[in-house]
C-alpha cells in the first residue's frame, strides 16, 4: 500500500506545483514508484512543469466520470520509468470531481504506487478539500510572508477537521515546506525568518527551498528542478526533503546561518 501525500497551501503562487514535481522526481530517482496527481481542475499546470502537456489525452475527470480507464489517463515520464502523471482537466470545473470518484481513484493509485502525491489547488474550496481528504501526510507549502503564513494556518485547521483521518479521530501528519527563502531579505526584515514561521504554524519543518532562478528555468523547459539541474541549491534542498519523507533524520541548514544553529530545533519538534 502506497502513501498518499497532499501538497497544499492557502495562498496561490507559493510553489505547490513546482514542489510536487520536484519531490515526485526525487522519490522516483531513488527507485520508488511515484504518481503525481493534478487536482487543479480548470487550470492544469502540473503537466507543463513535468513537460508532458502534449501527451495529455485523458485526465482525472475523464476517469472519475467513467469516460476513460485509469491506465489510459496515466502518463509515464520519459526520463524516469517509475514516475507517472495523472493530469487535471482544462475544460471542466471542480464540480465534476465527486467524493466517490476521488476515493476510487486514490484507492486504485494507492495499490499501484509507493507514493501518490496530490497537487492541490490553493484555498479552501471543493478541489482543495477533495485533494486532502484521503491523504496520509500533508505538506504545507508556505512563503516567508505574513499573508502566506496566515493562510497556511487556516489550511492546517482544515487538515485537522476535513480529512478522513480527522473524521476517524486519527492525527494527520503535517510538514512545512518553506519556499522562496532569501536570507538577505529575511535579515533586512523584508520577509519572515524561519523561526518566525515555525512559531506561528507549529508544524515540523520538511525543508527550506531557497529563492533561485534555477526553479524558473526548470519550469520553462518543462522539467522538475530535481531533474533539470541536480546540483542546484533548490534541487539539493528538494532531495533532502524527499529523504526526510522517507524517514531519514537529516539536519536542516537555514541559508545564511551556521549549520548547528537549527539542528536541535528541527529534531526537537514533534510531528503535528
Amino acid at each position: 500500500m502506497g502513501k498518499v501525500i497532499v501538497v497544499t497551501s492557502g495562498k496561490g503562487g507559493v510553489g505547490k506545483t513546482t514542489s510536487t514535481a520536484a519531490l515526485g522526481a526525487a522519490l522516483a530517482r531513488n527507485g520508488d514508484k511515484v504518481v503525481v496527481v493534478d487536482f487543479d481542475v480548470g487550470l492544469r499546470n502540473l503537466d507543463l512543469v513535468m513537460g508532458a502537456e502534449r501527451r495529455v489525452v485523458y485526465d482525472l475527470v475523464n476517469v472519475i466520470q467513467g469516460e476513460a480507464k485509469l491506465t489510459q489517463a496515466l502518463i509515464r515520464d520519459k526520463r524516469l520509468e517509475t514516475l507517472y502523471l495523472l493530469p487535471a482537466s482544462q475544460t471542466r470545473d471542480k464540480d465534476n470531481l465527486t467524493a466517490e470518484g476521488v476515493e476510487t481513484v486514490i484507492g486504485a493509485l494507492r495499490h499501484a504506487f509507493d507514493w501518490v502525491i496530490c497537487d492541490s489547488p490553493a484555498g479552501i474550496e471543493r478541489g482543495a478539500t477533495l485533494a486532502m481528504r484521503h491523504a496520509d501526510v500533508a505538506i504545507v507549502v508556505t512563503n516567508p510572508e505574513v499573508s502566506s503564513v496566515r493562510d497556511s494556518d487556516r489550511i492546517i485547521g482544515l487538515l485537522d477537521s476535513k480529512t478522513l483521518k480527522a473524521e476517524n479521530g486519527e492525527r494527520m501528519e503535517k510538514h512545512l515546506l518553506l519556499t522562496r527563502y532569501d536570507p538577505v531579505r529575511a535579515e533586512r526584515g523584508d520577509m519572515l525568518k524561519v523561526d518566525d514561521v515555525l512559531e506561528i504554524l507549529s508544524i515540523p519543518l520538511l525543508g527550506i527551498i531557497p529563492e533561485s532562478m534555477d526553479v524558473l528555468r526548470a519550469s520553462n523547459v518543462g522539467s522538475p528542478v530535481t531533474l533539470a539541474d541536480e546540483k542546484s541549491a533548490p534541487a539539493l534542498a528538494y532531495f533532502d526533503a524527499a529523504r526526510r519523507l522517507q524517514g531519514e533524520m537529516l539536519p536542516i541548514t537555514v541559508p545564511g546561518e551556521r549549520r548547528g544553529s537549527f539542528f536541535g530545533k528541527f529534531f526537537g519538534r514533534k510531528a503535528a
